[in-house]
């Protein structure tokens, strides 16, 4: 028997496949879970959910240990070849711990439920299930963009590289290459930086002065090359994961992160890790995708994504995390150092705390920016953000000064075609 239940609101959260030879328990599981929001689907075999799973998709698979034709722990071992991503739990009522255990350590399945199970438990262990096939699911989207980019970063590295071979000296040929191999690696974190800047301009404003704070204080304390490259570039790139996440809540996770769903903190959360996966695709940056994976831990434990603590957490990223709070912070200089420091032992490292507040004077941070009418741009105004037309094609570049024929270009270009974004200018 196979059936499958839509759940009565229309909303689905999960496509869910549960095994079981006794009907009365899978009809009950079907009903459980249905009323949580998940399409259900049932097989009374292990042959009937193979056939499913052939045939169809699924997030999540259930199924019980002891049936006639296949185990629980067999179907899943085929599961996993079928559907690699669907994760896998099994249910058991006779506990064979070390064969269960082997079965998690070797990835077969994801978790295991004990019958007869608690209804909390088992929708927490399913929920958890489904939120891991959502992630990995994402993440492979995340890798295929991002081996794109790269693929494209690769052709323009190696035009560049054929123009810088064809112009140099054959004498210096070799030289040359060197030179343009690294090259190609500061334009490749620039395009990353440009691309951030143009998804959101403060975001890139602020990557820059992160990095020219990072930049003095290593200088002063005379750290060797390497680690000032790996904190320079971190510095550049340590948002970049946000690139994607909605602006309107980049907004809310700066002004008022408690406003957040947590569906929308956790979304969040993720960007140090997908900062560190997009940074692990550029040659050479995997020590910078580490540091920028750290650098929204706290020195008390209690930050993310992995709740390291002390000195666990790597020093680049103890540094860098002080430093952006810094610039970031959108208060004047004496309250941002207040904050750093009030954050000292607790948020943050104190010997890193001590480190930025001596060096802070290289660094000018962000300018403040305020909302403005089309009708008051006067000449001489800063753009805090670039304007751009109804169709996406950008009339005025963020900082550019403006003057009487740009102002006069803007008012006539909204007589015909109405500028609706927002005015930003530097106060």
């Amino acid at each position: 028997m196979m059936t499958a239940d839509n759940p009565s609101d229309g909303i689905t959260t999960g496509r869910i496949l549960v095994v079981d030879d006794e009907e009365v328990i899978a009809l009950g599981l079907r009903e459980t879970l249905a009323r949580e929001g998940y399409q259900v689907t049932t097989a009374c075999s292990a042959v009937a959910a193979l056939d499913l799973l052939r045939r169809d998709s699924f997030t999540l698979v259930l199924t019980d240990q002891r049936m006639p034709d296949l185990t629980g722990l067999e179907l899943l071992a085929q599961a996993k070849q079928i559907q690699p991503e669907a994760t896998r739990i099994l249910m058991t009522g006779v506990l064979d711990l070390n064969t269960v255990i082997e079965a998690i350590n070797q990835g077969e399945i994801y978790r295991f439920i004990v019958k007869p199970w608690l209804r909390e438990e088992l929708l927490v262990t399913v929920r958890n299930g489904v939120q891991r096939h959502e992630l990995i699911r994402r993440n492979g989207e995340l890798q295929r963009t991002t081996q794109a980019m790269n693929e494209q970063l690769a052709g323009l590295n190696q035009s560049l590289a054929q123009q810088v071979a064809r112009e140099a000296d054959q004498n210096r040929q070799l030289a040359d290459l060197n030179l343009a191999l690294e090259q190609n690696l500061q334009r490749s974190v620039e395009l990353s930086l440009r691309t951030m800047q143009t998804f959101y301009p403060t975001l890139g404003e602020q990557a820059r002065k992160v990095r020219d704070l990072c930049h003095h204080l290593a200088e002063a304390a005379q750290w060797p090359e390497d680690q000032r490259r790996v904190l320079e570039f971190a510095a550049w790139l340590h948002d970049i994961g946000l690139v994607g996440v909605p602006r309107r809540l980049i907004l809310l996770w700066q002004k008022g992160p408690e406003q957040l769903t947590p569906a929308e903190r956790a979304l969040i959360q993720q960007h140090p890790v997908l900062g560190q996966e997009l940074a692990g695709f550029m040659h050479h940056l995997a020590d910078v995708g580490l540091v920028i994976r750290a650098h929204h831990e706290r020195f008390d434990g209690t930050g993310f994504p992995d709740q390291l603590a002390g000195e666990t957490i790597p020093w680049l990223g103890r540094v860098l995390a002080v430093a952006a709070c810094y610039v970031e912070s959108q208060s004047d200089d004496e309250t941002a150092v207040e904050r750093i420091q009030r954050g000292s032992g607790t948020a943050f490292d104190p010997e890193a705390v001590r480190l930025v507040s001596r060096h802070r004077p290289h660094v000018v941070r962000p300018r403040r920016e305020k909302e403005i009418l089309l009708a008051e741009l006067s000449p001489g105004m800063v753009l805090a953000k670039g304007i751009y037309a109804a169709n996406g094609l950008l009339l005025i570049p963020s900082g550019q000064v403006l003057s009487e024929p740009y102002i006069d270009k803007l008012r006539n270009h909204n007589r015909v075609n109405p500028i609706r974004q927002t005015l930003l200018v530097y106060c």
